[in-house]
This record gives C-alpha cells, structure tokens and sequence, in this order.
C-alpha cells in the first residue's frame, strides 16, 4: 500500500500504537498532538489519503472538527475516520459526517482488514 494517514489524537500512546499498525500495513503516518496545527500539516505534507480523529480533546471537540476537515478542499474525497474510546458515540459521530468510525482499542487482528476496506471507499463502523 502506497498511501498516506494524518492522525489526529491528543493522547501520545494512541498514536504510537495507530502510527504502528499503519506502518505494518505499509502507509506513511503523519501524526499530530492538537488540530490547531492541522492546517499547517496539510501544507507541508502534501495530499493524504486518510484522516484519522479522535473524538474528545481538550478545548476542541472531534464532532465539530469533521465539518473543519471536511470544508478544506485538501481534503474533498479523504475518508475522516473517528477512532474513539466512546463508542456510544456512534450516531453522533454518523450525523457529524465522518466516513467511518472504529472503537479504541484498536484490533491487531482486524485493523489490517479495516483499513483497506476504509481505503477502497467502504464505511467502516466497528466497535470492537
């Protein structure tokens, strides 16, 4: 696989442990702490194929920053995942817009399968 992840997540563990999973999958992590720098990344990072977002940050919340991501043209067509611990949130996270939704924590054994499925353009709305 030849594709590019942004993850948006303010926790260091989660992002070490996504930021791994992608790599054995052979996508390229970009990994950021805080949206305030999305824009940023996106100008320096050039095109990516998908986003990944937590839900729950301090002083931003992830059901309003999907309509942020999904307004920047950088993005048109880019699959905005919400990758959560709060998996109740599943319909809110469906009416706020985003592609697909995988709860915390992340499967080994499923990511792999999750992720090409995400890719080819299929939603992807697994808890567990």
């Amino acid at each position: 696989m030849n594709a590019v992840a942004l993850i948006i997540d303010d926790n260091h563990r989660n992002l070490d442990a996504l930021a791994l999973l992608l790599k054995r999958e052979g996508v390229q992590p970009i990994t950021l702490l805080s949206p305030r720098d999305i824009s940023a990344v996106l100008g320096e990072s050039g095109p990516v194929d998908v986003v990944f977002l937590d839900l729950e940050f301090p002083h931003h919340d992830g059901l309003a920053l999907v309509r942020q991501l999904q307004a920047d043209p950088r993005l048109t067509g880019v699959p905005i995942v919400a990758y959560t611990v709060h998996v109740s949130e599943q319909n809110e996270a469906r009416d706020a817009g985003f592609h697909s939704f995988i709860g915390k924590p992340l499967s080994v054994e499923r990511f792999p399968d999750q992720l090409r499925r995400i890719l080819d353009g299929e939603r992807v709305w697994e808890v567990d």
